[in-house]
């Protein structure tokens, strides 16, 4: 069994980002972290990286950054599509994401706009926004879900059937109109159009001794996850952090496109419970 120590978050006063995460201490070395296999547990300290770093930091950054084999070329086209296509939907959406704003204030009792600290590339934390889906007081869990849906809460941070959900909130995560806001994300850099789904700190943990290599790419407003298996692919099965990594192994203009024209299939086609 691999050592797990805990790891401090480095976050900013006043978010909701745990004080601490637990991940395995070695981290897989860069040619293992690219061919899909995990660091065993009998080799020396001197044949892995030691995670003892804070993401958010610069050496946690260097480790990112040596496992991100994308040609400069490749990072180039990406941004520019990503500052190009989030430029026109904001524009273009601006007056009906308004209306919308105001038709979800009054379903939901609350502010439109709800926000959630997640990890992005090089471990950095940053502020993703979505369009409200729940009711104004979603995070008190325990006054909505029962031990079951608890149990699948803390497990996978996404529940079946859930009850906090509103009418209107379901329409738009059966359409991914709840993800509109994120293109201020990536206008400003924190996301990419498409990649991994940004996570939480409480998440990194599900990927071990990959979580450098998650983190080497931009996340994504959709990706290979969002538009394929979503909802039957789970922390649990394993499957979600093999669609995610795979991602992050083999990111080029040909999976992107690919994903690009899956998404529109998976938003009209049958409905999404993930975040």
């Amino acid at each position: 069994m691999a050592i797990e120590q805990e790891v401090l978050v480095s976050g900013e006063e006043g978010l909701d980002a745990p004080d601490r995460f637990t991940v395995p201490s070695a981290i897989a070395t860069p040619e293992e972290a690219m061919m899909g296999v995990a660091a065993s547990d009998g080799r020396s300290s001197a044949e892995h990286s030691i995670i003892s770093l804070r993401p958010g930091t610069d050496a946690f950054a260097d480790a990112c950054r040596k496992l991100d084999r994308r040609p400069l070329g490749y990072r180039f086209a990406k941004r520019a599509f990503d500052i190009a296509f989030s430029a026109v939907i904001i524009v273009v959406g601006f007056i009906p994401c308004a209306l919308l704003s105001i038709a979800i204030a009054f379903d939901t009792m609350g502010s439109p706009i709800y926000t959630q600290e997640r990890v992005g590339r090089l471990g950095s934390p940053f502020r993703i926004y979505k369009f409200r889906t729940m009711v104004a007081d979603a995070d008190d869990v325990e006054k909505y879900l029962n031990a079951e849906q608890l149990a699948e809460w803390h497990r996978e941070h996404k529940v079946k059937d859930d009850p906090r959900i509103t009418r209107l909130g379901r329409v738009l995560r059966r359409t991914s109109l709840d993800e509109l806001p994120q293109f201020l994300n990536v206008l400003v850099g924190q996301l990419s159009v498409i990649g991994p789904r940004a996570i939480t700190y409480d998440e990194l943990a599900h990927y071990g001794i990959n979580v450098t290599l998650l983190l080497s790419v931009p996340q994504g407003i959709t990706g290979a996850w969002q538009a394929g298996a979503r909802n039957d692919a789970t922390f649990e099965t394993g499957e979600r952090q093999e669609i995610e990594l795979g991602y992050a192994r083999n990111a080029s203009l040909h999976e992107d496109a690919r994903v690009f024209l899956a998404t529109f299939s998976a938003m009209f086609g049958k409905g999404r419970s993930g975040r």
